[in-house]
């Protein structure tokens, strides 16, 4: 039996690196959540069976074995609430491009900050990750939101940086820099 790369982020919140174990209910979950996936993201379209789902998960597999993508599955209580990622990893650069969403009956309720805060935490320390970055859209106030609360600073805007239901948006670039180096 593999072992399960775990971040404990509290008593009741843990990350899982994602594995196949989780296909069927993290499926669910995308399902459950399309639509207003769909405002901020472009691939939920593309989930269309468990087979996808399954080819995501083995592919997000592979990635984290290579050390160039990291993708994890937030459990509150056990019950699967989330994703938060490294959706691009720079290993010589030290820099770690975050993704995330929840489950919308889970949001509002501190768990990603709580998740964001332990993810940072656990890579920082083990010397992997030094600059955390996350790229949102301008409109999306929600995902700005948890980059401010969450000791982001905003570096700038990229113009026309993102493109999503067929039209271009601005994103703002945000990053956090932990350095575990120094004494």
């Amino acid at each position: 039996m593999t072992c399960v790369e775990t971040i404990v982020a509290s008593d009741v919140i843990t990350l899982e690196a994602v594995n196949e174990s989780h296909v069927a209910e993290l499926h669910q979950m995308v399902l459950r959540n399309r639509d207003w996936l769909q405002q901020t993201l472009n691939w939920p379209q593309f989930v269309k069976s468990e087979q996808d789902t399954r080819q995501n998960v083995q592919g997000n597999m592979m990635l984290h074995q290579r050390g160039i993508a990291k993708m994890f599955l937030i459990f509150v209580e056990g019950k699967m609430s989330g994703v938060l990622s490294f959706n691009q990893i720079e290993p010589s650069n030290k820099t770690g491009y975050i993704g995330y969403w929840l489950d919308e009956a889970a949001q509002g309720k501190g768990i990603l900050s709580a998740s964001l805060q332990a993810f940072m935490r656990y890579y920082a320390e083990r010397g992997e990750i030094r600059r955390f970055v996350i790229k949102c859209r301008v409109d999306n106030p929600r995902s700005n939101q948890v980059a401010q609360r969450n000791g982001f600073q905003l570096e700038g805007c990229l113009r026309q940086a993102e493109f999503l239901n067929g039209v271009f948006y601005d994103q703002n670039i945000y990053a956090r820099i932990i350095d575990n180096t120094r004494s």
